[in-house]
C-alpha cells in the first residue's frame, strides 16, 4: 500500500508502534495512556500496533476495553509485577523492529528508567521522548535533585535513607514526605507528620524501590509545566481532593481540579516556566516531559520532579498543558512523534 498525507501538517503515513502495559506498578495507567495515542495516531492517519512489551500485540477487542475503562483506584501488587518482565530482546519483535517509530506509551519502572531506551538504541530504533541517559537521570529523584540545584533551580531539602529520627527531624522537621526514589505517580509516598510514623512509611517505601528519599515536605500550591520540544506549554494548577495529588486523584475521575492556565500573574507565570525549561535541560531531556512543581506562601517555586514519559490518559495533566495552548491531543501525539523523527535527543542551549 502506498505511502498516504496524514494530519494537517502534512507528514507522511507511518508505522507506529505503541509500547504500553510494561512490568511497572503504572501498568495500568500505561494502557490508559497508550489506547488513547493509538486512537489519535490512527485518527491521523497512521497504521498503529498496540504492543504489550511483557505481552503480545493488543487486539482490537482489548484495546477497546482499555480505552474504554478507567485507571483502578490503586496500582498492581509487587507481587504480581514481579511476574512480567520486558524482554532483552524486544528490539527483535516484529511489532518493534518493522516500525518507523516506536512510541513509548509506558510509564515508570523499567519503561521509563531507560532500560527500554538502552534496548532501542542498540537495535536502531527510532523512538519518542528522552533517551535512556537522561531518561535514567530524571527516574533517579536523587539525581535529579542534584542536577536541578546545580542549573540554579530550586528543590526541597532532603536526606536519604538510612537516617534515625533524630537526623531527620533535625535536618528536615516534620512534616516530610517519604517515597521511593525511582518511583512515579506517588506510589509508595507518604506525608508524615509525627516521629512515630517515620519508619513505618520507610518501610512502606522499600517495598517499591531499593532506595527511599526523605524529603522537606513544601506547603503550598500545586503547579505542573508541559514541555514540548524545547517551549514550555501551560502551565497548570492541581487542587486535589487529598492532601497531596496522589495516585487517586491522578487517576479517578472527579477527585482533583486541575486549571489551565493557572491563576498566576504574568511574572510568576514565565518564572515557573524558565524554572521548568532549565530543569528539562539539566536532565539533557529531549521530545516532551511535564515538570512539577510546589510554589510555597512566600511565593517560591520548588522543582518535586520530571516525568519524562507523563500520563496521556483522559485526566492526564500534559494533554490540558497543550489544550490550553491550543494543541489538541492529536496533534499532541503527532509532534510528539516528529520529535522523535527529527532524531535530537538533547534541546537546544540557549
Amino acid at each position: 500500500m502506498g505511502k498516504t498525507k496524514s494530519g494537517d501538517k502534512g507528514g507522511a503515513a507511518l508505522k507506529i508502534t505503541v509500547l504500553m502495559g510494561g512490568a511497572s506498578s503504572e501498568r495500568d495507567v500505561s494502557f490508559a495512556s497508550g489506547t488513547r495515542v493509538a486512537a489519535a495516531l490512527r485518527a491521523r492517519g497512521h497504521a498503529v500496533t498496540a504492543f504489550d512489551p511483557v505481552g503480545k500485540v493488543l487486539s482490537v477487542e482489548e484495546e477497546k476495553g482499555y480505552l474504554s475503562g478507567a485507571v483502578k483506584k490503586a496500582p498492581p501488587t509487587p507481587e504480581f509485577l514481579a511476574t512480567l518482565k520486558i524482554p532483552g530482546s524486544l528490539g527483535d519483535h516484529p511489532a518493534v523492529r518493522d516500525a518507523d517509530v516506536v512510541f513509548l506509551g509506558l510509564h515508570g519502572g523499567q519503561g521509563e528508567d531507560g532500560t527500554v531506551q538502552a534496548l532501542l538504541d542498540l537495535a536502531g530504533i527510532r523512538y519518542t521522548g528522552s533517551g535512556h541517559l537522561a531518561s535514567a537521570l530524571a527516574m533517579d529523584k536523587e539525581l535529579s535533585k542534584l542536577l536541578f540545584r546545580a542549573a540554579g533551580v530550586r528543590t526541597a531539602d532532603w536526606l536519604m535513607a538510612p537516617a534515625t529520627e533524630a537526623e531527620i527531624v533535625s535536618a528536615l522537621g516534620l512534616p516530610v514526605v517519604v517515597k521511593p526514589s525511582k518511583q512515579g505517580s506517588t506510589v509508595g509516598l507518604s506525608v508524615v507528620k509525627r516521629r512515630e510514623d517515620l519508619a513505618a512509611a520507610i518501610e512502606l517505601a522499600y517495598k517499591h524501590d531499593d532506595e527511599v528519599m526523605i524529603e522537606a515536605f513544601i506547603p503550598g500550591r500545586e503547579l505542573t509545566v508541559g514541555i514540548l520540544g524545547d517551549e514550555p506549554l501551560a502551565v497548570g494548577e492541581i487542587i486535589p481532593k487529598h492532601e497531596i495529588y496522589d495516585y487517586e486523584c491522578k487517576y479517578t475521575a472527579g477527585m482533583a481540579v486541575e486549571e489551565f492556565p493557572a491563576k498566576l500573574d504574568r511574572a510568576d507565570t514565565a518564572a515557573v516556566q524558565q524554572q521548568a525549561l532549565a530543569a528539562f535541560r539539566s536532565l539533557k531531556l529531549s521530545g516532551y516531559a511535564r515538570i512539577d512543581f510546589r510554589m510555597s506562601p512566600e511565593g517560591h517555586f520548588y522543582c518535586l520532579e520530571a516525568n519524562t514519559l507523563p500520563g496521556m490518559t483522559e485526566t492526564s495533566l500534559i494533554p490540558q498543558s497543550a489544550d490550553a495552548c491550543g494543541i489538541s491531543f492529536a496533534e499532541l501525539c503527532e509532534r510528539v512523534v516528529r520529535l522523535a523523527l527529527e532524531g535530537e535527543r538533547s534541546p537546544r542551549r540557549a
